[in-house]
């Protein structure tokens, strides 16, 4: 068996194109969607990843503000630049590029927030409405991998998926989407014991655990769709997923490359979240 290969780079820039005549009807109204993005410190990987939502921004139409801190900012000084945005009516998102330097105390910076512009979906208050089944903005990479899931036409209904991760970000949203499409949904975790024996019954599985190649083909069913979501270095520093693709296509029955599979999604779901916000300031 080889996988059937679900392509996000394609995807991505279907909703891209998608999003133009949204985009172009709210300028046409004088509200151009304008998405604030804070990078503090010096990661490389995260300036690569700011740098694509900035480009996928410009390319839907979307007004894009980057405000670089020093590694050494003070909480003080982010918490005020946020404020600062929360209170300007032409950035209708923002988002906080992690991670922050260790000395901030990332909760507290997220929470600063305004609700209304958490196009990121981490907010306490947007991660609630999700919970309940009415969400404002839903995670990004979550929300992308259901959209990966239903332009593969991969059946969810009465299915059980796993989830590898039980972060706040990505494991906690993805099995709340899951369980919403009616998926049974079982999170595992640092602590799970016979992980690989849980993995194995999933028809659905999400690897969120930013563990290079944890997943092997003993822990894949045969047929079943397999969702890589981690992106790590290896020590040769080369960009790896959590699921060790080359053997584990031999298994499964669709499968996520990385790069290329959900990040691109995750940043295009950004872009559609900052839209979707600029609308409902409008409401």
């Amino acid at each position: 068996m080889t996988a059937r290969l679900i392509d996000g780079k394609e995807l991505a820039a279907q909703v891209r194109a998608a999003l133009k005549p949204a985009v172009a009807a709210l300028a046409a109204r004088g509200a151009r969607p304008g998405l604030a993005a804070i990078l503090a410190g010096d990661d490389p990987a995260s300036r690569i990843y700011v740098r694509n939502k900035v480009r996928a921004c410009e390319e839907v139409g979307v007004r894009s503000a980057l405000h670089e801190f020093a590694a050494d900012v003070s909480e003080k000084t982010l918490l005020e630049c946020i404020a600062g945005l929360n209170r300007d009516p032409s950035m209708h998102g923002i988002v906080v590029q992690m991670p922050l330097p260790a000395h901030l105390d990332h909760e507290r910076v997220l929470a600063a927030v305004s609700a209304a512009k958490d196009v990121d979906g981490f907010h306490a208050e947007n991660l609630g409405l999700l919970a309940r089944g009415a969400p404002r903005f839903v995670a990004c990479t979550p929300a992308g991998v259901m959209r990966l899931l239903d332009h593969a036409g991969v059946p969810l209904a009465g299915r059980h998926a796993v989830v590898i991760g039980r972060s706040a970000i990505v494991g906690k949203p993805m099995a709340l989407l899951l369980l919403q499409r009616d998926a049974t949904v079982t999170i595992c975790h640092s602590k799970t014991t016979r992980l690989a024996d849980m993995a194995r019954q999933a028809d659905v599985l999400v690897a969120a655990a930013g563990r290079p190649r944890m997943v092997g083909t003993e822990m894949v069913k045969p047929g079943a769709c397999v969702i890589d979501v981690g992106t790590s270095r290896t020590a040769e520093g080369k960009l790896s997923g959590d699921v060790d693709f080359a053997a584990v296509s031999e298994v499964a029955g669709w499968i996520t490359p990385v790069p290329g599979g959900v990040g691109p999604m995750t940043v295009a779901m950004l872009v559609a979240n900052t839209v979707r916000a600029t609308e409902l300031s409008l409401a």
